[in-house]
């Protein structure tokens, strides 16, 4: 049985260069190409590859929101992003849209071949700078992790209520103690947390996504 690909580029010399080598290929068969993702959701609904090639930035509509929707209508398609980019804003969603593998245009074709049967066996290949990627990203949600354990329980109440805008009297109410108290706490916080005022605490927690 040969895997059915399907390839998804914007650009006409990517597809004749990606047919080109996957066809040399004996287990690998080109079944259809597309040139943006709305393209590649026909495709995929009237030719049911198992797995998609799948650029990421393309015309009318891009390559992860493309991932997306086939992972949710089509689940047992699989999509392997093949694409120049490997910053965060690119790697990070397209994994969440359920891409299975990422490699960059420049990989080897042999190791593509690899990719595209590996995905077969339902196992995820990347690029050795996307993989970089994924682990700073992980590494930075652990090191916010640990940051916000610093905070005392009431600390983190009081830090939340502070970005929902409230006033110290507001807060005060809202967890029945004094407006003495929530001041101490909030320095306690500052200090923790090596800022000069509420207003950076609220903010830092927001932007690490801290009350999600």
């Amino acid at each position: 049985m040969k895997i059915k690909v399907l390839l998804v580029d914007d650009h006409l010399v990517v597809l004749r260069g990606l047919r080109f080598f996957l066809q040399t290929q004996s287990d690998i068969e080109i079944i259809g190409q597309a040139q943006n993702g709305i393209e590649a959701l026909k495709k995929v609904e009237e030719l049911k590859p198992d797995i998609v090639l799948m650029d990421v930035q393309m015309p009318k509509m891009n390559g992860i929101e493309a991932t997306k929707q086939i992972s949710e209508n089509y689940p047992d398609v699989k999509v392997i992003i093949l694409t120049s980019f490997s910053d965060r804003d690119s790697v990070l969603p397209a994994i969440k849209a359920g891409a299975l593998g990422y490699q960059l245009k420049d990989v080897e074709p042999d190791v593509l071949a690899e990719t595209i049967k590996a995905a077969m066996e339902g196992n995820r290949t990347f690029h050795p700078q996307v993989t970089n990627q994924l682990i700073s990203h992980v590494t930075k949600e652990t090191e916010t992790d640990n940051e916000i354990q610093i905070l005392t329980p009431r600390e983190r109440e009081v830090l939340y209520h502070i970005t929902l805008g409230q006033s110290n009297k507001e807060i005060a109410a809202e967890l029945h103690v004094t407006e003495k108290t929530v001041k101490t706490h909030i320095t306690s916080i500052l200090g923790k947390m090596g800022l000069q005022d509420r207003t950076q605490a609220a903010l830092y927690a927001i932007k690490h996504n801290w009350f999600d």
